[in-house]
């Protein structure tokens, strides 16, 4: 779950990671009142647009501003408006709120963030001094500028890991103890909360030798918010994809893509190679839907309505092991789905394990016109791919 800055920076409040001060606004008499009232009648003012995606700045959402006006003027043509950025996809997303926060003397510009590293299984944290740039884009381009320490749960953030980072940024003596504070309180919060993933980009040094967090960006682990009530409000349903918040109420993992052929495979790791079968034999997959191990007529009508509230979707790809759940019983459950939900696409099916053989006698003799059974994985990707094209 990913958060507003405006709410991120509220949390650092919290936890003392030093930030900017401003609030939110969701209309221009908002802005100004916050304009005013928060950071002071003389400016100056940063006013951003809130939406879950980085690259606000060269789409246009971000503005340094020094007169009153053109703090109303520019949240004026702001809301509403569509940002596209790198992240957003060709779509956009719709600004509905903006953050007003107070602007302020930069001496330097660094990154820091930490996120999960999986192969070492903790956290890493990363600094760089190539600040306000894209991180993708430092790592692609110059790796070497991208210091990283992994830290043991065990034990935590220590002094000999902050100074680590200091060292490979390059900073003075003299900073290294506010640095390590900084960096000390950011790893609290991401243990504390749960989160995923906290990036500070840029983080700032001021001429008086503070470091603030001038951008934040914060994801939570779904799976955790069940200890975090009140991290959980702040989710923006607005901000999210609708099928997969959809999804997600009938107990179906989905994640919507750009390609034309559905999938609604039962396991994750079987619904990722699914994909990579897909993509191997010509075509391009629509979604990522796991039904679970417990599939019924009731969640796999759901999973067909979702996939096909995509209208870029031309065939679904069923592929079912059967475990747990057995074939037949997937079988039944296609077959009484097909009269819940108006299927207007080929969908090609293959179902493998308990009670395969039965299933597919099921299928075929259910006179079901655009259902296809196939033999194997490969066999079934590349009907489901004839038949999207």
């Amino acid at each position: 779950m990913n958060i507003h800055e405006y709410q991120a920076k509220e949390l650092f409040v919290k936890y003392k990671v030093p930030t900017t001060i401003g609030g939110v606004a969701n209309n221009t008499e908002e802005a100004l009142k916050v304009a005013k009232e928060v950071i002071g009648e003389n400016g100056p003012w940063v006013v951003k647009a809130q939406i879950h995606a980085g690259g606000r700045g060269k789409a246009g959402g971000v503005k340094f501003l020094t007169d009153i006006k053109k703090v109303e003027s520019f949240t004026q043509d702001l809301l509403g408006k569509t940002l596209v950025t790198h992240q957003t996809g060709p779509e956009g997303k719709v600004v509905k709120k903006v953050y007003v926060q107070e602007g302020i003397d930069i001496e330097k510009e660094f990154y820091l963030g930490i996120v999960l590293d999986r192969q070492n299984e903790m956290p890493v944290m990363m600094a760089s001094t190539e600040g306000g740039v894209e991180i993708e884009e430092v790592a692609e381009a110059t790796p070497e500028k991208i210091i990283k320490i992994n830290i043991d749960p065990a034990i935590g953030f220590q002094g000999f890991h902050g100074r680590e980072l200091a060292f490979g940024l390059g900073l003075p003596k003299s900073d290294i103890n506010t640095f390590i504070k900084f960096a000390s309180a950011l790893y609290t919060m991401y243990m504390d909360l749960d989160t995923e993933m906290i990036e500070i980009n840029p983080l700032v040094q001021t001429p008086d030798n503070r470091f603030v967090a001038l951008d934040a960006k914060v994801g939570f682990d779904d799976n955790a918010l069940y200890r975090h009530k009140d991290i959980e409000a702040l989710r923006d349903l607005g901000e999210e994809e609708p099928t997969e918040t959809e999804a997600a109420e009938y107990g179906l993992s989905y994640i919507k893509l750009d390609g034309s052929v559905g999938c609604m495979v039962n396991g994750a790791g079987l619904a990722m190679g699914t994909m990579d079968t897909i993509n191997y034999v010509g075509g391009t997959p629509a979604n990522f839907l796991d039904v679970g191990g417990s599939a019924s007529a009731q969640t796999v009508a759901k999973g067909f309505e979702i996939i096909l509230k995509d209208k870029n979707v031309k065939s679904i790809f069923v592929n079912i092991f059967g475990g747990i759940v057995r074939c037949d019983r997937v079988a039944n459950g296609i077959i009484e789905a097909t009269k819940i939900t108006k299927i207007n696409v080929p969908v090609i099916v293959r179902l493998d394990g308990t009670n395969a053989k039965e299933a597919a006698e099921i299928l075929n003799n259910a006179g079901i016109s655009n259902i296809i059974t196939a033999t194997d994985l490969a066999d079934g990707a590349k009907k489901a791919v004839a038949h999207a094209k």
